[in-house]
């Protein structure tokens, strides 16, 4: 049959991937209509820039950098703050996978600056590597490793005083 277009290699990639690209965009958004419309404007805008894509086994930290910065130039279109607890409780009847497996981890997640969560994200829940995660932020390696670590640091401090409730 011969090669894949890139067409075709964009669109394998995005279905293949769908869950992750949602959980992502959903992290960054924490609402699940925006979130599917984030994911939707990565994927028109992957298209219409695949001439960026210069080397096709890169496709992955390519459209995570696409999707990164079309979830951070929706929150500052809406100039949205991070909702409460109580709206983002309500905001999610939907009782679809919105939600991670513990909330207590969520609930710390939410409560990290969306620059330290995008980092945490991106390296253990999408498992990409710290280079990885360096290119599709567009930050050096040593600013998110520095971040990782505050991040992570941070959970610690929120989870264990979770744990003493």
């Amino acid at each position: 049959m011969g090669k894949k277009t890139i067409e075709m290699q964009i669109a394998d990639y995005v279905m293949k991937y769908q869950d992750s690209h949602y959980r992502l965009a959903y992290s960054i958004v924490k609402n699940s209509y925006d979130a599917q419309d984030v994911v939707q404007e990565s994927i028109t805008k992957a298209f219409s820039s695949k001439k960026s894509l210069k080397e096709p086994d890169y496709i992955k930290t390519w459209f995570y950098r696409i999707e990164v910065n079309t979830a951070l130039d929706f929150l500052r279109k809406r100039n949205k703050t991070v909702p409460s607890d109580e709206e983002m409780l309500t905001g999610q009847d939907s009782g679809e996978y919105d939600e991670y497996q513990n909330f207590d981890l969520q609930k710390a997640l939410d409560e990290l600056p969306v620059n330290y969560r995008s980092v945490v994200i991106l390296r253990y829940f999408e498992d990409l590597k710290i280079e990885e995660v360096a290119e599709v932020l567009n930050e050096n390696i040593n600013t998110v490793k520095t971040r990782l670590y505050k991040a992570l640091q941070k959970l610690r401090i929120t989870m264990s005083d979770v744990k003493e409730d």
